[in-house]
């Protein structure tokens, strides 16, 4: 795919299906490490139907971003749908476009949104691996760094012209280009990628802990994992 293609959870949704019918043709397991729980669970469990991405929309909404900043988004969703603005992450302005999207294109309640809906034709064994908040911290400070390293500041150089389009609205591409844009120092903006991945983890951490069917093992526990898998 080129960056200049929306791309939805649901488009992950099929595509992963797809390939997972093809690989248990010939295997009895495959494993999952990630990663975003909306697309875990897309996989898992199937999301919603949503409307698909409205590129003029998105589009007109990139736009009120760049002009009136996150806020603007903000009071947007709000005035659309309020439940929607109390569960959507009003700091991800990529999230609030969606939600807004969804708002204006379906009447389904945002309750609803990630209900499971769809049956799958494999089973499934969901692991969490346990780490100490001040490990995964250093290892993520630390993991920036090897990026910076081995060549994300010219990647995002080489991507600065299509600064806007929204798959590069990521971590990592927007503080960068910031710096481009002699907003920030360089080492300010390293330095907000690794605050930002930071947050992101936590929300991580979250999401799955809200998961009752998700078994949790210390990081050595090596054969009690093994264990538990061969007993479901």
């Amino acid at each position: 795919m080129s960056v200049d293609q929306l791309y939805s959870a649901g488009d992950f949704e099929r595509e992963a299906i797809a390939k997972l019918d093809e690989l248990f043709v010939t295997k009895d397991v495959v494993v999952m490490v990630g990663g975003s729980g909306l697309y875990i669970k897309a996989i898992c469990e199937g999301l919603a139907e949503t409307p698909k991405a409205n590129e003029e929309l998105r589009n007109r909404l990139q736009a009120i971003f760049e002009r009136e900043g996150i806020e603007s988004l903000q009071q947007m969703l709000k005035n659309l749908d309020a439940d929607r603005y109390q569960k959507v992450d009003l700091q991800n302005p990529q999230r609030i476009m969606r939600a807004i999207e969804i708002a204006e294109k379906t009447n389904i309640p945002v309750e609803n949104i990630n209900k499971q809906i769809a049956t799958r034709n494999f089973n499934t064994i969901k692991i969490g691996l346990n780490i100490s908040r001040e490990l995964l911290y250093e290892r993520i400070n630390n993991r920036v760094d090897e990026m910076i390293k081995n060549g994300l500041l010219k990647e995002a150089h080489d991507m600065h012209l299509h600064k806007d389009l929204n798959a590069l609205q990521t971590v990592g591409y927007t503080e960068l280009f910031d710096y481009f844009d002699g907003k920030q120092s360089l080492e300010f903006a390293i330095d907000k990628i690794k605050q930002h991945t930071r947050n992101f983890a936590k929300r991580q951490l979250t999401w799955f802990r809200k998961e009752e069917d998700v078994k949790w093992f210390e990081t050595n526990d090596f054969e009690r994992i093994v264990t538990y898998i061969e007993s479901k």
